[in-house]
């Protein structure tokens, strides 16, 4: 049996990761790509594994007005996500932990998003959250998730490694990388429509659908 590893909780692993993160090759082309999907006028977005607020906040700069609610479980990450939205009564920062379902009590939302967080839980968490994010969207909904995808070979997941200056010893043993393929297929199980893989660099990928109206 595999123990399954989550390092995130511990303060200094997340504070690596932000040390690293604008040194990821073409990361911010995803998040780009991403921004390019969003809706003209969301209301409310749920962001999944917000960590310190980045991703909330480009959206809130492209969509000024938005409100909604950013979930992370690492205290590191929490307490920066805070800092970044202030008394901010747009945004509420909020303790939860993806492998545990999302609480029906946050009610609906015009737009889901994650950037680098799903992957940290095992595929068939990743599957169940794909139809709890399905659920809590309004018709018409969106789902974006800008995420770290597996290889489809050993080699190239090594070359990727190579790219980001890793290697398998200091990858992060929290990953549970899933393939794109089988992402979208979850993704149309559940009920999403327009389901699609909008950009991607080797291991980094932008998944996409829409709950119909």
């Amino acid at each position: 049996m595999v123990t399954e590893v989550n390092r995130w909780s511990e303060p200094g692993w997340a504070q690596r990761y932000l040390g690293e993160r604008s040194r990821i090759p073409h990361r911010d082309e995803g998040v780009a790509a991403l921004t390019e999907l969003l809706p003209a006028a969301p209301h409310r977005v749920l962001d999944l594994g917000t960590g310190d607020g980045y991703l909330m906040g480009v959206i809130r700069a492209a969509r000024p007005g938005v409100s909604g609610i950013a979930c992370d479980f690492a205290d590191e990450m929490l307490d920066r996500a805070e800092a970044r939205f202030g008394t901010s009564a747009e945004i509420e920062i909020v303790r939860h932990d993806l492998d545990d379902p999302l609480p029906a009590d946050w009610g609906a939302f015009d737009l889901v998003v994650s950037s680098f967080a799903i992957h940290h839980v095992n595929d068939a968490r990743k599957r169940a959250l794909y139809g709890e994010v399905f659920a809590r969207l309004v018709p018409g909904g969106r789902f974006a998730n800008l995420e770290h995808v597996a290889s489809p070979t050993e080699e190239l997941h090594d070359e990727f490694l190579a790219s980001i200056g890793k290697t398998r010893e200091t990858d992060d043993p929290s990953n549970k990388l899933a393939s794109v393929e089988d992402q979208l297929t979850w993704l149309r199980a559940v009920g999403f429509a327009q389901v699609d893989c909008h950009w991607k660099w080797l291991e980094l990928a932008l998944l996409a659908g829409r709950k119909p109206v």
